[in-house]
């Protein structure tokens, strides 16, 4: 499991030029199952997402398809985890 974590490198007049393109980005992943949730951060410095994926190599991959690392918008750490404990309900989310 990873935690991707968006820092904006740019203004949020230029994030908010990408962000429908960047929302298409997550809903596709979504129908695809490789993404549990996401959302911004408060304050509005980015956004995290949370994905379900199996290895770095695919994270990596999925990300150079974001508008927002197309356009350089945001920088991006990748965390990879092994959840150990986690309510019932999220068993069916992990691989």
């Amino acid at each position: 499991m990873f935690i991707i974590e968006l820092t904006y490198k740019k203004e949020l007049s230029e994030v908010e030029k990408f962000l429908e393109d960047h929302k298409k980005f997550l809903d596709k992943n979504y129908e695809k199952k490789n993404f549990l949730c996401s959302g911004r951060k408060e304050p509005r410095t980015g956004g995290v997402i949370l994905s379900n994926l199996l290895t770095r190599k695919e994270v990596e991959y999925i990300i150079q398809k974001d508008p927002f690392f197309i356009n350089d918008i945001a920088k991006y750490n990748i965390i990879e985890f092994y959840p150990s404990k986690y309510l019932e309900e999220f068993s069916n989310c992990m691989k």
